[in-house]
C-alpha cells in the first residue's frame, strides 16, 4: 500500500481497542497497512469484531496491571507502533470523590502508559525506531468541573510523553501525544443537553468531532510523514483548546 501515510509491513498494538476511538484507530491503521493488534480489557466479543475486521488479532489484558501490561506488548511481537487507547472515567467533585474512584482512574489512564512503554521501549530502542501515541484528552490541557482524577491522568500522560520523547529520541524512536476534544462515542452519549449545547458553544467548529478524526491523526504520527515530529501534542478539538 503506497501513498500518503502508509503503515505497510508495520506492526501495531491498540490498547482500549474495543470500542469508540480505540476501534476507530486499529481500523485506520489496519486500512494504512499495519498488521493490528487489538488490545481489551473488557468486552471480548466487540474486540474480536474489531480485530477480524481489521485482519488483526484480539488480545486480553488489564494494562492497569504492570504483569499483563507487559505480557501484552510481549504477545503482539515486535513492535513498530503502539497506540495507549485505554481509558475510563469516575466523575465526581472533588469533596466527594472515593479514594478508589481516584486510583483506578490513574492507574487505568496513566500508569496504563507507564506499565506498556516500559515494555516497548527497550525493543524498539535496540531496533533503532518506533512510534508511540498516547491519547490524552483536551481537559488534560484545561481542566473540567468533576473531572480532577480524570483531568490529572491526562495531564500526566502528556509530560510522561515529553519526558519519554527526549529519553528516546537518540534512538530512532518517537513519542507524540493526540488530544481529543469532544468525540462522539458513549460517553458524550450521556451527557444532559445542556452540557452538549455549551460544549457545542466552546467549540468554534460548532459540532462534535468522530472517533475517525482522532484515527486520523494517529495514523499521522504513526507514519514517516511524520518522521520529525516528536514530544508534541496534537490537539483534535474543533478549536475548543485554543
Amino acid at each position: 500500500m503506497n501513498g500518503f501515510a502508509s503503515l505497510e509491513g508495520k506492526n501495531a498494538l491498540v490498547t482500549g481497542g474495543s470500542r469508540g476511538i480505540g476501534r476507530a484507530i486499529a481500523l485506520e491503521l489496519a486500512a494504512a497497512g499495519a498488521s493490528v493488534v487489538v488490545g481489551y480489557r473488557s468486552g471480548k466479543d466487540d474486540a474480536e469484531a474489531v480485530a477480524e475486521e481489521a485482519g488483526g488479532r484480539a488480545v486480553q489484558a488489564d494494562v492497569s496491571n504492570p504483569d499483563e501490561a507487559a505480557k501484552l506488548v510481549e504477545d503482539a511481537g515486535e513492535l513498530d507502533i503502539l497506540v495507549n487507547n485505554a481509558g475510563l472515567t469516575r466523575d465526581g467533585l472533588l469533596a466527594r470523590m472515593p479514594d478508589e474512584d481516584w486510583r483506578d482512574v490513574i492507574e487505568t489512564n496513566l500508569s496504563s502508559v507507564f506499565y506498556t512503554c516500559r515494555a516497548a521501549a527497550r525493543p524498539m530502542m535496540k531496533r533503532r525506531g518506533g512510534a508511540i501515541v498516547n491519547v490524552s484528552s483536551v481537559v488534560g490541557l484545561h481542566g473540567n468541573p468533576g473531572q480532577t482524577n480524570y483531568s490529572a491522568s491526562k495531564a500526566g500522560i502528556i509530560g510522561f510523553t515529553k519526558a519519554l520523547a527526549r529519553e528516546l529520541g537518540s534512538r530512532g524512536v518517537r513519542a507524540n501525544v493526540v488530544a481529543p476534544g469532544y468525540i462522539t462515542t458513549r460517553l458524550t452519549d450521556e451527557i444532559s443537553e445542556e452540557m452538549r449545547t455549551l460544549m457545542l458553544q466552546n467549540t468554534p467548529l460548532g459540532r462534535l468531532g468522530e472517533p475517525e478524526n482522532v484515527a486520523g491523526a494517529v495514523r499521522f504520527l504513526c507514519s514517516d510523514e511524520a518522521a520529525f515530529i516528536t514530544g508534541e501534542v496534537l490537539l483534535v478539538d474543533g478549536g475548543l483548546g485554543m
